[in-house]
């Protein structure tokens, strides 16, 4: 999964989210700045959380630009996404297939064909993909 940030003036980022790859001392400040442990954290990023997001989006850019400060991260909900890779989606789309039916399915289907069609390819986590839950 990529987070990836399109400010209103700028080119977008994309870093690579693989909350199992990152160090304790990110997971912690995440923790901190979220009030959450970690397992709520990554789910509620899934979810939408401005919180969780934001503090996100704080780690990933603080790793580029050491003197970023956590007040100084704002940003438009519509400047900020999750997409998930071609694998992730490859992986969902398995899911799916297993646990729906009928009408509901083909539905599913059908987004999911059209997200993967469009998906970034990904080649470093080509064949590993795993959906980003922190286990």
């Amino acid at each position: 999964m990529y987070l990836v940030y399109k400010p209103g003036e700028g080119d977008a980022q994309r870093w690579l989210y693989d909350p199992k790859k990152l160090m304790s001392v990110e997971r912690e400040m995440l923790e901190r700045r979220t009030e959450r442990n970690f397992s709520e954290f990554t789910t509620d990023v899934l979810k939408g959380n401005s919180r969780c997001r934001r503090a996100l989006l704080f780690m990933y850019l603080k790793r580029e630009h050491p003197t970023t400060r956590y007040e100084d991260v704002d940003f438009a909900w519509g400047e900020l996404e999750l997409e998930y890779t071609r694998g992730e989606l490859l992986q969902l789309r398995e899911m799916v297939s297993e646990n729906m039916t009928g009408d509901q399915l083909a539905g599913a289907l059908e987004q999911l064909d059209a997200q993967i069609a469009e998906a970034y390819d990904d080649t470093e986590t080509e064949g590993k993909a795993e959906l980003p839950i922190a286990g």
